[in-house]
């Protein structure tokens, strides 16, 4: 499928979520805006052409598992929810995890399964996924990461410093390695190893 009908799709899936529900109250007035906005806990969710764009790198399918890094807010995790078979959610911050478990319940996420944890070392027991998506920056790859792929799985992740240059990268694991291709400059918050 080309990728500008992958994006159309996935904008679908985004338009069906509301954003305001995963925000803070006093934060629903800038819904609309495609900007990353505070969730607490010095975490933000990103804008959301750029969650689109990132979900889209997957090239997801209505069987797909997909492992997400960094639940958050359980914006993107919704989003993910409606365009794949299973959803597996890390977050590292207890409390954003209990939240975003409440607010995916009400929405009627059924396919979603989230637990605290370090997303570093990924879900070994749910892996092989056929898709990862991560919403935090590494300094370089997880190694755990690629290695819970399915041959022909697609791994996007930010590498980078905080306050420094980041690169959205395209990780495909394919029978002879990984094919990694950068794909933008982006700006996240760092990727914590160990739990909240």
């Amino acid at each position: 499928m080309p990728f500008h009908d992958d994006l159309a799709r996935v904008q679908e899936a985004q338009r069906a979520v509301p954003r305001e529900l995963f925000l803070p109250p006093t934060l629903l007035a800038r819904a609309e805006e495609d900007k990353p906005l505070p969730i607490g806990f010095d975490q933000t969710t990103s804008q959301p052409s750029l969650i689109a764009f990132m979900i889209a790198q997957l090239e997801l399918g209505p069987s797909s598992r997909v492992l997400e890094i960094g639940t958050g807010s359980g914006y993107q995790t919704a989003i993910l929810s409606r365009l794949a078979g299973e959803v597996f959610s890390i977050e590292r911050i207890p409390v954003l995890a209990a939240e975003a478990k409440v607010r995916l319940a009400e929405l009627g996420c059924r396919n979603v399964a989230l637990r605290v944890d370090d997303g570093t070392r990924g879900w070994l027991e749910a892996a092989p996924f056929d898709a990862i998506v991560v919403a935090a920056a590494a300094p370089e790859i997880p190694p755990a990461l690629p290695a819970q792929l399915q041959i022909g799985g697609r791994l996007v992740l930010p590498v980078g410093i905080p306050g420094e240059s980041q690169i959205l990268m395209l990780v495909e694991k394919t029978s002879g390695g990984e094919r990694r291709r950068p794909l933008c400059n982006v700006r996240f918050v760092p990727l914590v190893s160990g739990p909240g």
